[in-house]
């Protein structure tokens, strides 16, 4: 019943935002993100609310913990959204559209992505172990990381459909498609929005696993990895133009994975309480945030010029 309850409740809140609130496309204001972006996590908090009186402390502890790295690893998403918009040339007003379709097949992947997750747990305890050198490994890329790059044209989805599919460059209109000399054309916001749902296959790869080490109720995976994405557009809005301000992000990302997937691998000879890895999930994040702060990116100078 409470999947029924959940899923009836986020489904009507996205046919809300999309049907109601941007009914037209219209470029998203930062006064508008911010209040989009708290309305989302106060969405996420009472529902958290809700856990704790069905479902007692520990799974509402759980629910904010999952909830937490999915919401920081998420803010990673921004930085590759920020090119795919620009490689793609999509107006300011368009984006929007772009990244509610993009979270909505989210939505549907990750569920697939979980189920298969509980699934192979259940029947392979060894996955675990698997799932925690994935996080190791992903957490040593992320920390060397540099500048992040995205290259569309490289993208096999991308190539089939520019194979199958006749493109055109002209004003999208605020559609996926449009009919140019009879022909139906895909236009570049539909190229956009295949880029973004790879990126979140990508980036699930990490999320997935790493909210397994904390908890393995398929309830608390998926509901804390929804929510913590169902704010996702409204926060790429708030944050695009502030991102350089977290250039050391990516560390305490790299550290919180690390964390996880020691834990994981150690889960049977050191077990992790709860409230300590919420906690230091809190103050690694906290840290990077300061130290962004305290020590700001140095541009470099074009010595060519």
């Amino acid at each position: 019943m409470s999947w029924i309850i959940f899923s009836i409740v986020i489904l009507f809140l996205l046919i809300l935002d999309l049907g109601v609130f941007h009914r037209t496309s219209h470029k998203i204001s930062p006064r508008e993100a911010l209040l989009t972006s708290f309305f989302w996590i106060a969405v996420s908090l009472l529902f958290n609310l809700w856990i704790y009186w069905d479902r007692g402390p520990d799974s509402a502890v759980q629910f904010l913990t999952g909830y937490l790295i999915e919401k920081s690893l998420s803010i990673d998403n921004i930085f590759v959204f920020i090119l795919i918009f620009s490689y793609f040339r999509i107006p300011s007003e368009y984006r929007y559209k772009v990244l509610f379709w993009g979270i909505f097949g989210a939505i549907v992947l990750r569920g697939i992505f979980i189920a298969l997750g509980v699934v192979l747990i259940e029947r392979f305890n060894w996955m675990l172990y698997f799932f925690g050198m994935l996080l190791i490994y992903s957490a040593y890329k992320l920390a060397l990381e540099k500048d992040k790059e995205i290259n569309p044209e490289n993208n096999l989805l991308i190539i089939l459909v520019e194979k199958f599919i006749k493109i055109t460059h002209q004003d999208p209109q605020g559609k996926f498609f449009i009919r140019v000399k009879g022909a139906i054309h895909a236009t570049p916001l539909f190229l956009a929005l295949v880029s973004v749902e790879t990126t979140d296959v990508i980036f699930a790869l990490d999320s997935i696993p790493a909210i397994f080490g904390i908890t393995h109720d398929p309830y608390i995976i998926y509901t804390s990895n929804i929510c913590a994405i169902l704010g996702l557009r409204a926060l790429y809005f708030a944050l695009a133009s502030l991102m350089d301000y977290f250039h050391h992000l990516h560390y305490g990302l790299a550290a919180i994975l690390l964390m996880i997937g020691i834990k994981m691998l150690l889960k049977d000879v050191f077990h992790l309480p709860i409230l300590w890895a919420l906690g230091f999930i809190a103050l690694i994040l906290l840290l990077s945030i300061i130290a962004s702060l305290l020590w700001p990116k140095i541009e470099v100078k074009d010595k060519s010029k």
